[in-house]
């Protein structure tokens, strides 16, 4: 298993490129599904996430190509209704398929992903819509059964306890596309994901109204054709980087991504005082001397503060002068970064669901365990500003949502490495 050796750093400079979201390209997957054409996806990120996606296509009879690296052909002309558990399990982003499943096939059997450390994602959502479509929905084995041979259009209110649901209004707009009649989607998500989602349905031949806003009218067309479409860039990815050169005191170019699919984030930065020229499609971040000021952050659904980069922002608010607030609002148990981060010096209390992050600490590096896909990017941050290094296990966490991530950062001069486990030092092997 690969561990990451990160020394503390310098002040990162140059220009670092994002690659395509890992969020926007999970459902874009699923969507080839609802037609029997070829889909052309371009600026798909190399991840393993991606990999299960490709391979639970392939198990339900989809043709995928791969021309060139980011460029996936994939044509689905006969394909089963079944996605079975031994595939599903692996990645719970994959329940994503229930949409296009019984749009296109008019049933589906979908098995019900496991639990997740950052706290439960139920699909009740998801279930409450696809009956609000006419169809009938049971669960056994581990299986959701859905029954759509009289499926129709109709209103749904997609709304829950933390608001709206992503990959469950992918997932209703996925099977509204192809039912007979008009859909009033009320509640939708509005995250940039969502968007690239729909614009790709519109590409396909699907009649959508307010792609972006909370409430979407989905009329019902026979088919859908195939078309060639390039995933958004990853808004996340791009606020880590962010938060990479904010954190090191450096002056990094990010390139590839608009400032305003991170208007939230980049409002939060702004008032802890660091300085960033905003282009079209760039974020830099300038050097500055003195300390950055402590914020108060909520974490909500789009356009609020975004849940993928409350970890980040935690660790860069360790080393500002004063005490900040992060209150996660979407999944509970997001803070299992911050005994790790304790490991390390950081001074950080927890009250319910709201982490008080008392700044200026001196961080110091230590054996850290990741355990999950931001709590990986927080702690890589954490440790460029401590001094000595600080190794952290379990980073296939992080594989499953940065594309080639340590290359990147080494490029713009980070101190980080991949190794095997057995190259740390023994003694850290048994804490």
């Amino acid at each position: 298993m690969d561990v990451f050796k990160v020394s503390g750093n310098g002040p990162l400079n140059g220009e670092i490129k994002v690659g395509g979201a890992k969020n926007a390209a999970l459902p874009i997957l699923a969507a080839t599904l609802l037609t029997d054409e070829t889909v052309v996806l371009k600026n798909v990120p190399d991840l393993s996430d991606m990999r299960f996606m490709i391979e639970i296509l392939q198990h339900v009879g989809a043709e995928t190509v791969q021309p060139e690296p980011g460029t996936w052909e994939i044509t689905a002309k006969e394909i089963t209704h079944i996605a079975p558990y031994e595939l599903v399990r692996k990645m719970r982003a994959s329940v994503c398929l229930l949409g296009p499943l019984v749009a296109r096939m008019r049933k589906a059997e979908v098995s019900i992903p496991g639990g997740c450390v950052i706290g439960p994602r139920p699909i009740d959502l998801h279930i409450k819509g696809l009956q609000k479509l006419n169809c009938q929905v049971d669960i056994a084995n581990g299986y959701v059964h859905v029954d759509a041979s009289e499926i129709k259009g109709g209103p749904i209110f997609l709304g829950g306890r933390s608001g709206s649901t992503v990959t469950g209004t992918a997932n209703i707009v996925m099977a509204a596309v192809l039912a007979p009649g008009s859909t009033r989607l009320e509640c939708a998500a509005c995250e940039p994901e969502v968007v690239d989602l729909c614009n790709l349905l519109v590409k396909m031949g699907a009649q959508i109204d307010g792609i972006g806003s909370p409430e979407l009218t989905i009329t019902g067309v026979d088919k859908l054709h195939g078309c060639e479409h390039s995933v958004i860039a990853d808004r996340i990815e791009a606020g880590t980087f962010v938060i990479a050169a904010a954190i090191t005191r450096g002056d990094v170019t990010v390139k590839g991504i608009a400032p305003k699919l991170l208007s939230a984030f980049l409002d939060k930065l702004e008032e802890a005082g660091l300085p960033m020229e905003l282009g079209d499609d760039t974020i830099r971040v300038l050097p500055y001397e003195g300390s950055l000021k402590p914020v108060d952050v909520i974490t909500l659904p789009h356009p609020g503060y975004p849940t993928d980069l409350q970890a980040q922002l935690g660790a860069l608010m360790t080393q500002t002068d004063g005490i900040s607030i992060i209150t996660e609002r979407i999944y509970p148990n997001r803070f299992m970064h911050v005994p790790e981060l304790q490991r390390m010096g950081a001074n950080i209390a927890m009250e319910g669901p709201s982490a008080i992050i008392k700044g200026a600490s001196k961080l110091s590096g230590a054996p850290v365990m990741a355990s999950d896909l931001r709590a990986s990017a927080a702690l890589i941050l954490a440790a460029f500003a401590a001094t000595g290094d600080t190794w952290i296990q379990r980073i296939y966490h992080l594989d499953r949502g940065y594309e080639r991530f340590e290359q990147k950062l080494t490029g713009i001069g980070a101190k980080i490495e991949r190794l095997h486990e057995r190259e740390m030092p023994k003694e850290l092997l048994e804490e």
